[in-house]
């Protein structure tokens, strides 16, 4: 437990926080990767390289701070980066790296400003969360192994390579020892660990597109080239280009809090809206939805730039021919004259709007769930807010480090 004092020290450095926490952050991640290289391999480079790692670190420190004598006020934040943790393995033993290079880094670049009760708040506080933190991992390793089977990384082989876009590919994976996998829940995802060529294991968590229950794993990855904005991915052009069947991988047990929410009347919907490869777990959930309550309206929405990068084409018409309470509406901000031909009736060229919800859903009480590039999510999240929808029926993933989507 914090002294009164040091919650009171904590808190004062609050505004420092506001206006340097990425200058802080980004130093932190420098320092610990040249004093302890051994970490580098759970974080994605590219996200260390847009920034978006230390733009999340930056705002978990900074709502820390401001909760410090309310951390129950941050459990929803604190879950979903446990689950991550544990998807990558994070141990007890990693922590106090962590630790010592934010600490240091504290010093460094606060300077003279960082006194010793600021040094001593900020020690205190950390080891706070960390116990938080530690305890809640190893509840969730303790699960896996009871629920799954497993914790850690277990040898999967790939049985089937799907291409379902230009630029996404789904790998089909089971259990190399043979044994049956167990149900996962819809929303969740894998960490996926591989050797490239120099020997390096990169790890990379992919959303389960797969219906639960089946008897593969499916992941759907986009070939990741990059581009002005975006750094060109590491792993991804090697699972499109090097893997083939037969090949082995390891994955962790199903993680994630991205689950689905049906609502308790039945009459309601539910609302998947998935921008590019954000449609992965999407697919899964409307899987889900369907065994759970066959006879509920679900509302599937697909964000692309055009038909030749939108995927599970064949695999949602499939679902819309099958169940007369499913629909299916298309979105499309760049449409290619030349790309494949859809099925679709209805197709929009243009941005999701609120005339397109009331057209499509009418229903501001229905369950929303939304995954894609931040930027289309925090529009969304805004677009649904302005119609009403509560912030219990919005449900949001990001795809790697978690940021917040109030821009």
């Amino acid at each position: 437990m914090l002294s009164p004092d040091q919650i009171a020290t904590v808190k004062q450095t609050i505004p420092v926080l506001e206006a340097h926490g990425e200058t802080l952050t980004r130093h932190f991640y420098t320092r610990m990767f040249a004093h302890n290289p051994e970490v580098k391999p759970y974080f994605n480079p590219a996200h260390q390289r847009e920034g978006a790692q230390q733009r999340a670190l930056a705002g978990a420190i900074l709502a820390y701070a401001r909760h410090i004598d309310d951390t129950a006020a941050l459990a929803p934040a604190v879950e979903v980066i446990a689950h991550k943790h544990a998807s990558l393995t994070i141990r007890p033993e990693h922590y106090p790296i962590v630790g010592e290079n934010l600490i240091a880094s504290i010093q460094e670049v606060l300077g003279d400003a960082a006194t010793p009760d600021i040094i001593d708040a900020w020690e205190a506080a950390y080891a706070q969360l960390a116990k938080v933190f530690i305890g809640r991992e190893r509840e969730l390793y303790t699960q896996q192994r009871d629920t799954q089977g497993w914790a850690g990384f277990r040898p999967f082989t790939i049985v089937r390579r799907q291409a379902e876009s230009e630029n996404i590919v789904s790998l089909y994976l089971a259990p190399s020892d043979g044994r049956t996998l167990p149900e996962h829940a819809a929303g969740q995802y894998v960490t996926l660990r591989m050797t490239d060529a120099a020997g390096n294991q990169p790890m990379r968590q992919y959303s389960l597109s797969n219906a639960p229950g089946s008897e593969t794993y499916r992941l759907s990855i986009k070939h990741e080239t990059g581009n002005a904005e975006q750094p060109a991915g590491q792993v991804s052009p090697l699972l499109h280009t090097r893997l083939v069947e037969g090949d082995q991988v390891e994955l962790t047990p199903p993680y994630g809090t991205f689950g689905l929410a049906l609502p308790e009347d039945p009459a309601r919907p539910v609302v998947l809206i998935g921008g590019g490869v954000g449609i992965t777990p999407l697919i899964s959930m409307a899987h889900a939805a369907l065994a759970a309550s066959p006879e509920r309206r679900v509302v599937m929405i697909q964000l692309a730039r055009h038909a030749g990068v939108r995927a599970f084409g064949e695999e949602l018409a499939a679902l819309t021919r099958a169940h007369a309470n499913v629909s299916l509406h298309l979105c499309y901000d760049e449409p290619r004259a030349d790309a494949p031909a859809d099925s679709v009736a209805g197709i929009k060229h243009g941005l999701l709007e609120a005339a397109d919800l009331a057209a499509w859903v009418g229903d501001s009480a229905a369950s929303y769930h939304v995954c894609g590039p931040l930027p289309m999510m925090r529009a969304l999240d805004r677009l649904l807010a302005e119609q009403g929808v509560s912030a219990k029926n919005r449900h949001y993933e990001c795809f790697g480090p978690s940021q917040v989507l109030a821009s």
